[in-house]
């Protein structure tokens, strides 16, 4: 059965144009869904030739547990119909929309749906000053609204190609940090150093060693950090959900001077982890891609954690002073300790207890003859 914790209503209304015949579903020429998801309304009619794409790894997992199939980012095939769900991010929705236009075969569509309270109007403003005149239809306070036939010389289509150009340019990656990093848009806190992360970094002691792990890395700031300031750091590993902030931090730790093993994974750090650690360190979200609020993935984060360090293990998080993970803390390690405190934010150092050795069973006392044989 497929369905969803929560109602997907931008995915339900992303389909309703099709279910009211108002456009057709390609009976030829495949049908590529840019950042898809999964949900029930992809499973209550066929949707013959439906291919995905999505870098968010909880996402990609779905879909993929759904049956549903995935294409990489570098595929350059082009499809009677492009179904997107445009992110929040303003010029990474832009540089989709000029993507998905470029996915387009002659005479296909271009279909998109964005919630009211995350700018559907101006979603479909833009979709509109990219290939002209759009269709619409409003439901589950969201905004469903798609092109006219395009790349045909008789179609009502207008399609904007410098437009197009510029567009596609706006999520490429550039140079933040006065050159230290390189960044994009859509990733996290994208543009700058995160706040949270920096009070972290400059709070991380000189005397962490081993084998070491990144919790939600993004485009690579704190493990940077890491190597810079623990020298004793043998081997790191970086874990990140989103695919685009991964290819990121490969790319500025490949900068960083270092003589630790470094590991890149594309993995969603909830399911756990699949070894173990002297150290870790973590600015856990507690959003989701849609800005719900969730503060159990912060907790599921730390709670992985602990499973993963080895006894005696340390973990260094920032969180915001408000979040609630002072129980979970508690429960999974032997001490823990609050480092620091500034601007709404707190660092945290836990760490993992160490069992105590077992009590060996007492030797039966034998008396013995004189050189050692039993009596």
């Amino acid at each position: 059965m497929h369905t969803v914790a929560i109602d997907d209503l931008a995915l339900e209304t992303l389909m309703l144009p099709f279910e009211r015949g108002l456009l057709p579903w390609p009976g030829e020429g495949g049908v590529l869904f840019l950042r898809a998801r999964d949900g029930w309304p992809l499973h209550q009619r066929p949707v013959p030739g439906l291919v995905c794409e999505q870098s968010f790894k909880p996402d990609a997992d779905a879909l993929t547990r759904a049956g549903l199939a995935l294409v990489a980012p570098e595929d350059t095939s082009r499809y009677a119909l492009v179904l997107v769900l445009p992110p929040r991010q303003r010029e990474e929705s832009r540089a989709l929309y000029a993507r998905a236009v470029e996915r387009v075969a002659p005479g296909g569509r271009v279909v998109a749906c964005v919630s009211n309270n995350e700018g559907a109007r101006s979603a479909q403003d833009d979709l509109r000053k990219l290939t002209g005149a759009v269709g619409d239809v409003t439901k589950n306070k969201c905004r469903v609204f798609w092109s006219a036939p395009l790349h045909v010389d008789d179609s009502p289509a207008s399609l904007d190609t410098t437009l197009q150009a510029q567009w596609l340019q706006l999520d490429a990656p550039r140079p933040i940090a006065g050159g230290r990093f390189i960044s994009r848009p859509g990733v996290f806190a994208w543009d700058r150093i995160d706040p949270a992360s920096a009070l972290l970094a400059a709070q991380l002691p000189a005397d962490l060693a081993g084998v070491a792990a990144d919790l939600g890395a993004g485009f690579g700031y704190l493990s940077a950090e890491l190597l810079g300031r623990c020298p004793a750091i043998t081997a790191l590993d970086l874990y990140e959900a989103e695919a685009r902030a991964l290819e990121l931090a490969r790319t500025n730790l490949g900068a960083v001077a270092t003589t630790a093993t470094l590991g890149y994974h594309w993995h969603d750090v909830t399911t756990g982890l699949p070894k173990q650690y002297d150290v870790i360190i973590s600015n856990p979200p507690f959003h989701t891609q849609g800005s719900s609020y969730r503060p159990d993935i912060g907790r599921r984060f730390i709670a992985v954690a602990a499973e993963a360090l080895k006894p005696g293990g340390r973990l260094w998080l920032v969180a915001n002073r408000h979040l609630p993970y002072e129980s979970v803390l508690t429960d999974s390690f032997g001490s823990v300790r609050t480092v620091a405190q500034d601007d709404g934010f707190k660092i945290i150092e836990a760490t993992k207890a160490v069992p105590a050795r077992a009590a060996q069973p007492e030797r039966p006392f034998v008396r013995t003859r004189p050189g050692g044989r039993s009596l």
